[in-house]
């Protein structure tokens, strides 16, 4: 997809972050938006962005994206009001910070809803609008926590995993198909957004001390500059888009360890991971 222009583009977790980065990204190239969010008040700010931005047509919806029935209609009233769907970027994610034996069975399936089913029902529910298009692109956010283990973030690590296991099975299946439909897996690394803040943790950890450790010493882009590099993946059909010098090394670092890297990962995080509660 070379050009973005007066193309419908969905972005799910649109009110804040990488997902509103890339509504205005994207409406400076001219692209018609569909953007949903479950924090209304962030996403009128980022409508109200993306029109100033250059957008023909914004279109907001609070969304659950855990919610099936709701994706179901809300891609439905999508399709209707634009009359074809040409990229979803399934961006909408939350985290879960603990360690196993620590984290709440709800926890885990709060956070397998929206970081997994949600790209599930964002791709589901959108890719016949994409096929139908003849020219369509299915973007899912997973993570460089997709590409290798974290301790603390299992839960976290488990839900990107699964993203990108997922999206690169839809994209050989495209191809099979001979679909023209680009599909793309994004791995950032740390992106200067409230995700750390905004987090659950377990009784154990000290979610203060973890916001601080990402905000200060891991988040290190911006979330616009990491938009420019996912909107440059969708119009060069990667399949893979890593975000971040952090992303690029850390995944070359696991490429050429092998599993060796956990015992490293571990022994690290021992010395620079906040204390957890007795």
């Amino acid at each position: 997809m070379k050009n973005l222009s007066n193309k419908v583009v969905v972005i799910t977790g649109a009110g804040s972050g990488i997902g509103r980065a890339l509504a205005v990204n994207l409406a400076g190239k001219g692209a018609r938006l569909a953007l949903s969010d479950v924090n209304t008040d962030g996403l009128d700010e980022t409508a109200a962005l993306a029109k100033d931005a250059g957008s023909p047509d914004v279109q907001t919806a609070r969304l659950d994206v855990a919610d099936r029935d709701a994706f179901a209609a809300y891609a439905a009233s999508v399709a209707e009001h634009f009359g074809q769907v040409n990229v979803v970027i399934n961006n909408a994610g939350v985290a879960l910070a603990g360690d196993v034996v620590d984290l709440t069975y709800q926890d885990m399936e709060w956070i397998v809803g929206i970081n997994f089913w949600g790209v599930v029902h964002g791709t589901k529910e959108f890719l016949p609008h994409l096929i139908a298009s003849g020219d369509g692109h299915v973007v899912n956010l997973s993570s460089l926590f997709g590409l290798l283990a974290m301790p603390g973030q299992s839960a976290y690590n488990a839900t990107k995993f699964a993203v990108r296991g997922f999206t690169e099975a839809l994209r050989e299946e495209m191809l099979i198909a001979g679909h023209r439909v680009g599909v793309t897996s994004v791995h950032p690394g740390g992106i200067k957004t409230a995700i750390a803040r905004n987090a659950r943790v377990s009784d154990k950890e000290d979610k203060a001390a973890t916001a601080k450790l990402f905000d200060e010493k891991l988040a290190k882009m911006t979330p616009e500059r990491a938009a420019e590099i996912i909107v440059k993946g969708i119009t060069k059909n990667q399949a893979r888009v890593l975000v971040g010098l952090d992303a690029h090394a850390l995944h070359n670092f696991q490429k050429f360890t092998g599993s060796r890297y956990e015992d490293v990962v571990a022994l690290v995080s021992k010395r620079v991971l906040p204390a957890k509660a007795v």
